[in-house]
């Protein structure tokens, strides 16, 4: 192989190299939160949640996405958000 195909190649390979590892990147692990409460009423414990989470390794739409759904003091409704998650 000759030095200038040789550079072709190489550099053909560099400029797929980063595509390759982008694509190659696992999909962040979810959380799903359920609550029975509105999130006004449950701030304070939300914050808790996310603080124990944090100190774990995992914060928010860092390394991990949670998906919060809330109830609203609706009884009816864990059923449902359940099955939605």
């Amino acid at each position: 192989m000759r030095r200038r195909e040789f550079l072709g190649v190489l550099g053909g390979a560099a400029a797929v190299w980063p595509l390759a590892a982008q694509a190659q990147q696992p999909a962040l692990p979810i959380v799903g939160f359920v609550n029975g409460a509105s999130a006004q009423s449950y701030a304070r414990e939300l914050a808790a949640f996310l603080k124990g989470l944090s100190e774990a390794g995992y914060v928010d739409g860092k390394n991990v996405v949670v998906e919060y759904r809330w109830a609203d003091g609706q009884n009816d409704r864990p059923p449902g958000i359940l099955a939605e998650l």
